[in-house]
């Protein structure tokens, strides 16, 4: 189901069983694997390629040129800078454990985020960061570090 208010950018692909709610944006030249979910509100930027089972929760911005791998999971609020790559199965969070809305994480330019990494709400993650597979994200992380481990911590500089 793709909403008529929906905007839709010139040479963008969108695969069978996808779900496109009122007031996404979808850049130029975009592709839009199958069985993708984008709530309300979420922004993507041209040439991104958003791989098949990812969910966005609504109200996300996603860059140029942005990578979003097989089934992760985009908490409202969430941002991600231009030529990220985030690996599959990666999950972001917007609430805290009284289940109010923290906000979702702020994620830098240049960045890789490896499979299955976990990022707490309200995170920010500067520009041209590593974070390991498996990693779970707690602290907000400054530009140019590598991150690994469950809680994540600093290994070296990029």
């Amino acid at each position: 189901m793709i909403s008529d208010k929906a905007t839709i950018g010139k040479n963008v692909e969108i695969g069978p069983y996808c779900v496109i709610e009122d007031d996404v944006v979808i850049g130029d030249n975009t592709v839009i694997k199958s069985y993708v979910e984008l709530r309300k509100g979420t922004v993507i930027g041209k040439n991104c390629l958003i791989d098949s089972r990812v969910s966005s929760s609504g109200d996300n911005w996603i860059g140029d040129h942005v990578i979003v791998r097989y089934d992760s999971i985009l908490a409202r609020g969430l941002k991600i800078g231009d030529h990220s790559y985030i690996c599959p199965r990666v999950m972001t969070n917007n609430l805290n454990t009284n289940k109010e809305q923290i906000g979702g994480a702020d994620i830098g330019k240049n960045v890789f985020i490896g499979t299955n990494c976990v990022i707490h709400h309200g995170i920010s993650i500067g520009d041209n960061c590593i974070l390991g597979a498996l990693s779970y994200v707690n602290k907000n992380i400054p530009n140019d570090e590598v991150w690994f481990g469950n809680p994540a911590k600093f290994q070296r500089k990029v």
